[in-house]
């Protein structure tokens, strides 16, 4: 499992921090090798997820793992704590009804863009509107990579697919904005090619009292990378890299680039288990 492992790509320049013994108790390894296809992102996600779980000491027992269908729907598989595997797009209502039943678990939901902004779309906002207390992470590969590589929601404008061959005339959907105006009260993007600095934000949204978005950039060398002329993944992380810059929100403008960081931290607004039990108690 190469993008779970150690110094992955060394000699391209990518070089991971080695992981420690500690996050091998959340992988379920009778399943391995995985089945993503070689340069998927999806990896060095998981990798990160998991090595927060356990820097923040939590058990597998207390931790609830939810995906959706697609590629990164497969990542349930191979987590090694309570997990669910729901039908397209309805991993946020599944993992609300686990936090309202079980507020004391934490509930982790991982989604690929088109299950988490297209056919959950709906899902996603009111998610963000109650603020329940569940850490959604977005892998945004900018395409469906599971059936086929067809346009997605956040395909950008002029992209090629299986379903655009002559390019997307769609704008994208961004989908840290959707969260934003969505009333998400932790929203921040990163993106593969920097895994530090990714399982720093993984870490935060982790630790947020509340719904919290991490869209994180992932390559798709497969589908949307061999269309749109970087069929290598280490030529789409050196994409991300040239083309990404800090930034405190997603609407600031830098030269056609994508700003990624922290665009909102809100520690104030009650998180909805809680305010249900107390007016349950009241």
């Amino acid at each position: 499992m190469d993008n779970l492992g150690s110094n992955h790509n060394a000699d391209n320049g990518i070089n991971l921090v080695p992981m420690s013994e500690a996050p091998e108790k959340w992988l379920r390894k009778q399943y391995l090798p995985h089945i993503w296809c070689p340069g998927c992102g999806i990896g060095t996600i998981l990798r990160q997820v998991i090595e927060q779980f356990t820097k923040l000491g939590w058990r597998n027992d207390e931790v609830v793992f939810v995906t959706g269908i697609g590629c990164t729907g497969r990542a349930s598989g191979y987590v090694n704590a309570q997990t669910l595997h729901t039908i397209h797009g309805r991993a946020l209502p599944t993992a609300t009804g686990i936090k309202m039943a079980r507020p004391d678990m934490h509930v982790v939901a991982m989604l690929g863009d088109g299950d988490g902004v297209g056919i959950g779309g709906n899902h996603f906002i009111h998610a963000a509107k109650r603020n329940i207390g569940i850490t959604a992470i977005v892998v945004n590969n900018r395409i469906y990579g599971m059936t086929g590589g067809q346009v997605s929601p956040t395909t950008p404008s002029g992209a090629k697919s299986s379903t655009t061959p002559y390019g997307n005339v769609e704008p994208a959907m961004d989908v840290s904005k959707l969260a934003l105006g969505a009333g998400a009260t932790f929203v921040a993007r990163a993106h593969t090619a920097n895994p530090v600095y990714l399982g720093q934000l993984i870490r935060r949204a982790l630790e947020h009292d509340g719904f919290s978005v991490l869209e994180v950039l992932s390559q798709c060398p497969t589908y949307f990378g061999r269309f749109n002329g970087m069929p290598d993944a280490v030529q789409m992380l050196e994409w991300f890299k040239s083309n990404t810059f800090m930034a405190k929100s997603p609407y600031e403008e830098k030269e056609g680039k994508i700003p990624v960081g922290v665009f909102r931290d809100d520690k104030e607004t009650p998180e909805l288990s809680k305010s249900y039990r107390q007016l349950w108690e009241e």
